[in-house]
């Protein structure tokens, strides 16, 4: 795990320098940040790793950033030597062998994604479309089930496939 001092955004970026941050330097920065294009996955890892150590407090902080690319982003800061620190390492080793830190947040996440994506930005006539094209993807269980999707209720396919397809 890097340093706060060895932290850069992106590769073109140099040292964040925050007034008054000196005593932070040596602070731990997890591999789960967030930004203001972060997908589900990103904000699912980060809020689950900051409800794992236990949200902010004395060991943890979440530090703010503008940005020039991406608008503004977060990192997770965690005081060293500390359980906080512990709890840290276990889960930058778990992003190492697993995508998701919390599956079933990261499910939810998605299928929240999914409704609002299909209710706002597709019409009704899109939607039909879309089921039509994508039949297999959806399973209704009524007439009115098939309907509430088609009216943009609620998306009945397959999350992953709207929003990254």
């Amino acid at each position: 795990m890097i340093t706060y001092k060895q932290y850069r955004p992106t590769s073109v970026d140099s040292h964040i320098e925050i007034r008054g941050d000196e005593d932070r330097e040596s602070w731990l920065v997890l591999p789960c940040g967030r930004n203001r294009d972060s997908d589900c996955l990103d904000e699912s890892n980060f809020h689950s790793a900051l409800k794992s150590l236990g949200g902010e407090g004395e060991d943890v902080e979440v530090h703010r950033f503008g940005h020039w690319a991406c608008g503004w982003f977060e990192i997770i800061l965690v005081r060293p030597g500390t359980n906080a620190a512990k709890k840290a390492e276990e889960i930058e080793a778990r992003l190492v062998v697993c995508l998701f830190l919390d599956e079933c947040d990261h499910s939810e996440r998605e299928m929240e994604a999914a409704n609002e994506t299909w209710q706002c930005c597709f019409s009704n006539a899109e939607r039909i479309k879309y089921i039509r094209d994508y039949r297999s993807e959806f399973e209704f269980h009524s007439f009115a089930d098939m309907l509430g999707c088609a009216r943009g209720n609620y998306f009945g396919g397959y999350e992953s496939e709207l929003l990254n397809g």
